[in-house]
């Protein structure tokens, strides 16, 4: 088991590889109710890709995050802004 995890950086990784822009991938990490979470802006033409049909694709990448900060013993999601 990893003695640290970098969930920052696996929010960057995954929503920077989605995206035909990665240089416009803007990441806001702030406190929530009930932990972490990750506001995520992109070019207005890759959001669409980041969601994903009916939203499969942003569903995987919060059960992947939840996954690795329940890791480091946090909660943390994921949302993607308009």
């Amino acid at each position: 088991m990893p003695s640290s995890v970098d969930i920052d950086g696996l929010v960057s990784y995954l929503i920077s590889s989605l995206v035909d822009h990665p240089e416009d991938v803007r990441i806001t990490k702030r406190d929530g109710e009930h932990g972490i979470v990750y506001e995520v802006a992109t070019n207005p033409e890759d959001t669409g890709k980041v969601i994903g049909r009916q939203g499969r694709v942003i569903k995987a990448v919060r059960t992947l995050v939840r996954a690795a900060a329940s890791l480091a013993g946090t909660d943390a999601t994921v949302e993607v802004l308009d």
